[in-house]
């Protein structure tokens, strides 16, 4: 079977990996260079940890508050268009448990999945990318955050069997040095990893061109005779959104563009990579390398970077560690392909033939890939899949 993958991030890229595994011949298109977009600059996480979505209890008049506060990691530029208030409504429509804890067991499954297929691909040596396996850490610099969070940590444990640890005091200075000493707490989560994303793509490109994979860079899609295939996997992230004429059907993404800062490793450079809560921050501490990273603005399919955004990552950094920035190396921006419900968008197209889906994973777009890419060659091919796959369908818009 010849099958056409639409989108080279770390989506298509595990798509095309798993069916050239399973005996199709994989051609691998992209608008852009493999690896390029949203799948470039952002921090890395293999996390299981983040199962839950943004949507849940309580979370509508918090986010209101964000919005009307100056330097919010949160942003939403008025005039994109009526597609977003649409997407806001339907985001405000599942803020309640019983949705959330559909998506957050949906998403599990996906993240466990991916967890454990990452960590055969790199043990095997048939991909690289700076695997790192000591966990992630959840940093609170407030006694007040620290211990709202721990509703989340139980909910967690209760539900998913995801279990944190808990650290203050001198055995937080002791696990993580480089914290400033006023920092509340932490919770470790030690089924988390991090890759560094560029050197991940560069070498699953080198697999897949080795592998006997076909790969069209710099080609923009412009339908689905474009390249003769018995199947087509569109992955094409937050474009897919512009594709719903020719999909026909709904495809409710919204562009959440977010940001982040490359530079040389810190004198004092954390041993964990973490995330600042109260502040929604991620610091990555790569082999050879540190990233800053983090936001969320929503402004449609804008190509400008915003350089007060790029600010809010070093000012929140300050407030845990000594060193939060030096000298820059990139400064990076990319479009997160956000679905109101928090689950990813995977399955066949209702109204085409041999077409399917596989985007809309929003912030978890490396975290829940090789998971994806299986599923994709399973249903695909016809096989059994390996996890549930009712809760991704395309049609549940």
């Amino acid at each position: 079977m010849r099958v056409a993958v639409i989108g080279a991030g770390v989506v298509g890229v595990a798509c095309a990996h798993y069916l050239r595994a399973a005996g199709c011949d994989v051609v691998l298109l992209d608008r852009g260079r493999v690896g390029g977009a949203c799948s470039h600059g952002n921090c890395g996480y293999i996390c299981p940890s983040h199962a839950l979505p943004h949507a849940g209890p309580g979370v509508i008049l918090p986010t209101l508050r964000a919005l009307l506060r100056e330097n919010s990691p949160l942003a939403v530029r008025l005039g994109v268009g009526p597609s977003l208030w649409g997407w806001l409504l339907r985001f405000a429509l599942r803020c309640n448990r019983r949705d959330m804890l559909a998506a957050a067991h949906a998403n599990h499954a996906l993240l466990q999945s991916s967890r454990a297929l990452y960590a055969g691909l790199f043990d095997s040596g048939a991909i690289d990318g700076d695997y790192q396996t000591q966990g992630l850490l959840f940093v609170f610099h407030s006694r007040h955050g620290l211990d709202h969070y721990a509703h989340t940590d139980r909910l967690l444990r209760r539900e998913l069997g995801l279990a944190g640890e808990r650290f203050e005091g001198d055995a937080l200075r002791a696990l993580e040095p480089a914290l400033l000493p006023h920092v509340a707490g932490a919770y470790r989560y030690a089924c988390d990893a991090q890759v560094r994303p560029d050197r991940l793509m560069a070498s699953w490109k080198a697999r897949l061109l080795a592998d006997g994979v076909e790969i069209r860079e710099d080609m923009p899609f412009t339908g689905f005779g474009q390249i003769e295939a018995d199947a087509h996997v569109v992955a094409a992230g937050a474009w897919t959104a512009h594709l719903a004429g020719v999909l026909r059907c709904s495809v409710p993404i919204q562009p959440g563009k977010g940001y982040s800062l490359t530079m040389p490793r810190p004198a004092v450079c954390p041993r964990y990579p973490m995330i600042f809560e109260e502040h929604r921050v991620a610091v990555s501490p790569f082999s050879d390398g540190y990233r800053v990273g983090s936001t969320m603005e929503f402004a449609g399919h804008d190509e400008t970077m915003d350089p007060r955004r790029l600010e809010l990552l070093t000012s929140a950094a300050r407030l845990y560690l000594p060193e939060p920035a030096g000298p820059v190396e990139e400064r990076w921006w990319g479009w997160r392909p956000m679905v109101p419900d928090g689950m990813p968008i995977i399955g066949p197209v209702p109204r085409l033939r041999n077409v399917w889906l596989a985007t809309g994973h929003g912030m978890l777009g490396l975290s829940m890939a090789a998971a994806t890419g299986r599923l994709v060659a399973e249903m695909v091919l016809g096989r059994t899949p390996h996890v549930d796959p009712r809760p991704y369908r395309v049609d549940r818009f």
